[in-house]
């Protein structure tokens, strides 16, 4: 029976894959229709940034670039969303992962750096997935978004699943659209158990195969 996997294919697999995301260029603000196009923080809150079982320095190290990001945006005339994670204190999400940002607590907050950066219209999310949170997804529908810039964390489960989900939401819909993730505002957390890089590289790989644009940056 043959191996599942074959240790050379996966070296040369990913080679492959770092070769072309490495490639990735900038994309420039100004072939963007602003009034069509809408940032979407995920999760930059201080349960992932600065305190609590979830909180990284992988995550920490993107602050204040989202936060700079972020005012770039308003400043340009792109809205500013936030997805932030805000969970009851017997939720289920809890038997998978520790417990982290319940709701009334400063973990599920915007951290102050991006509170102090733009506006943002805030939607608290009660799973990884942010495109399930009805009131947002009708508020991106309604306003005639087409082009969604995702940052935050993390890259290989809240990034990933809200850039595939909106993605298909879009296409759902009949409405052409473009999802782009600028990889140096994106963070994969490093805890016990996790592989940041490899994830990180993986959820890129697989973000990248169903349409979504990883770029370098975004430059104003």
């Amino acid at each position: 029976m043959k191996n599942v996997f074959e240790l050379n294919e996966i070296i040369s697999d990913v080679k492959k894959v770092f070769e072309s995301i490495n490639e990735a260029g900038a994309v420039s603000a100004c072939e963007l229709d602003v009034k069509k196009t809408a940032h979407i923080a995920v999760d930059m809150v201080n349960g992932f940034v600065k305190s609590g079982a979830l909180a990284s320095k992988e995550v920490l190290s993107i602050n204040d670039d989202v936060a700079a990001f972020s005012a770039e945006c308003q400043k340009y005339g792109i809205r500013n969303y936030a997805l932030c994670d805000c969970h009851p204190e017997d939720c289920t999400e809890f038997l998978t992962y520790p417990v982290h940002c319940v709701a009334g607590t400063t973990e599920s907050e915007l951290t102050d750096e991006l509170k102090k950066s733009a506006d943002f219209k805030i939607f608290s999310k009660l799973s990884v997935n942010g495109w399930l949170e009805e009131e947002f997804q009708r508020s991106v529908i309604e306003n005639g978004y087409d082009t969604f810039i995702i940052t935050g964390d993390c890259t290989d489960m809240c990034v990933i699943q809200l850039a595939l989900s909106l993605k298909s939401g879009m296409n759902r819909i009949n409405r052409p659209s473009r999802v782009i993730v600028p990889m140096g505002l994106v963070a994969t957390c490093g805890l016990p158990s996790r592989l940041p890089a490899t994830g990180e590289l993986a959820a890129f790989l697989i973000m990248q195969t169903n349409g979504i644009e990883i770029v370098r940056n975004i430059e104003f």
